[in-house]
């Protein structure tokens, strides 16, 4: 699958990006075909250097689209599946991937699976059907039951026949990881080219890969440590927690992100945009499968809050065009472009780990490294300019190689 070591990745929330996700599926306008106002905008995601799309929930559910209704038809909010070929067809014509997101750890409650054949859904210890993490319109699947399984399979068999490049899976933690093993074994008989990623927010990230047959799981730790160590001028964290993303390196390429639709943005948790580039040169350098948040590349702000209706501001609507968007995100845009063409200049960034050669709460060098491949990321986080120990460098990306007060370099030196 040597295809993924190129890729990056545009995450996309559709209910939220076309405007649709406050409505309810009854509610649809039959001839709204709102999926594909994302055609207009794969020229904006392939310009910005992306390889693929990951879409969020594009099948029938309830409300906010990880309630399934219905694994087999697209979710009236956003159009037919007609709409979904266009898509698919438009992206590939660009050379884009697509990645769906399928929630196979439980449906909503009004799927009519629910009804018609409960076997299928795990018992609480009352006997009432047991929900995921105490949503009552949550129903959870019996994974041990061959009959999931098969159900799972067909799924994703039936979607990737129609032209889908790949699958994340939701809320793979609550699964157990020998359930997909069978799945995706069966899976990959038939689509031997397929990506699978897996949520996972903790946990023994490489035990779970062994065990499940995914490519990959999302790398929550350095997410939590990226921008942690940022907003607290603290590089000790960042540089413990690339010690053990280098040694999930070794074992599997990580999903790595700074951003997606259940996390307050990055331009939100650093309040301070001349750190952002900080953020993306650890997102863009070290080893793993990058994934951008829409809306991140243009500075967008949300905070996410334990309330209902606490991720509209994560997951806002999209202007129809790239024109319509205001203008003092485009410096964001462009800063993601220099950094993702880097990456797709030195694809061995992929499966490169990192060692760290100067650490103090406000400077930090590593390295990235994968055989004979390495460069330097220098870190400033201080108010004054930093000169990290380098010889003959040369200044890939940012500003050095004396890096300026709260800047960052990529540089290919020796140090």
């Amino acid at each position: 699958m040597g295809w993924v070591e190129h890729a990056v990745w545009w995450q996309v929330y559709p209910l939220g990006f076309v405007g649709a996700a406050d409505e309810a599926p009854a509610d649809a306008p039959v001839d709204s075909h709102r999926l594909r106002r994302l055609v207009d905008w794969l020229d904006y995601a392939r310009d910005l250097g992306v390889s693929g799309i990951a879409l969020g929930p594009v099948f029938a559910s309830s409300t906010h689209g990880y309630d399934t209704t219905d694994h087999l038809a697209i979710d009236p909010r956003l159009g037919t599946l007609d709409d979904f070929r266009t898509l698919v067809d438009a992206a590939h014509e660009r050379g884009l991937r697509v990645l769906l997101d399928g929630v196979f750890n439980h449906v909503g409650r009004a799927h009519p699976l629910v009804a018609s054949d409960p076997s299928l859904f795990a018992r609480a210890d009352d006997g009432s059907f047991a929900v995921f993490e105490g949503h009552d319109a949550l129903v959870t699947f019996d994974h041990g039951s061959p009959a999931v399984a098969e159900l799972v399979t067909g799924v994703m068999n039936h979607w990737l026949d129609l032209g889908a490049d790949g699958w994340r899976l939701d809320a793979a933690y609550a699964v157990p990881p020998s359930f997909w093993e069978p799945v995706l074994a069966a899976v990959r008989e038939r689509h031997p080219d397929v990506y699978v990623v897996g949520e996972v927010i903790h946990g023994d990230y490489p035990a779970i890969v062994a065990e499940s047959g995914f490519d990959s799981v999302t790398q929550y730790e350095l997410w939590k440590a990226t921008w942690s160590a940022i907003a607290t001028r603290n590089w000790w964290e960042l540089a413990w927690t690339l010690d053990r993303h280098s040694a999930f390196v070794e074992v599997f390429a990580p999903w790595t992100f700074v951003g997606n639709h259940d996390v307050t943005r990055i331009a939100s948790q650093l309040d301070d945009d001349a750190l952002l580039g900080h953020a993306l040169a650890v997102l863009f350098t070290v080893g793993g499968t990058p994934a951008v948040y829409y809306g991140d590349e243009q500075a967008f702000r949300g905070v996410k809050e334990e309330r209902f209706g606490g991720d509209d501001a994560i997951r806002p609507a999209f202007p129809a065009s790239p024109a319509e968007l205001a203008p003092d995100g485009w410096w964001a845009y462009r800063l993601h472009q220099e950094l993702i063409g880097l990456r797709r200049r030195h694809p061995w960034l992929h499966r490169a780990t990192t060692r760290t050669i100067e650490l103090t709460n406000e400077h930090l060098l590593y390295e990235a490294r994968a055989g004979d491949d390495a460069l330097l990321v220098a870190l400033n986080l201080a108010d004054e300019p930093w000169d990290p120990p380098v010889a003959d460098a040369q200044v890939l990306a940012g500003a050095g190689p004396q890096v300026p007060p709260r800047g960052w370099a990529v540089l290919t030196a020796t140090a």
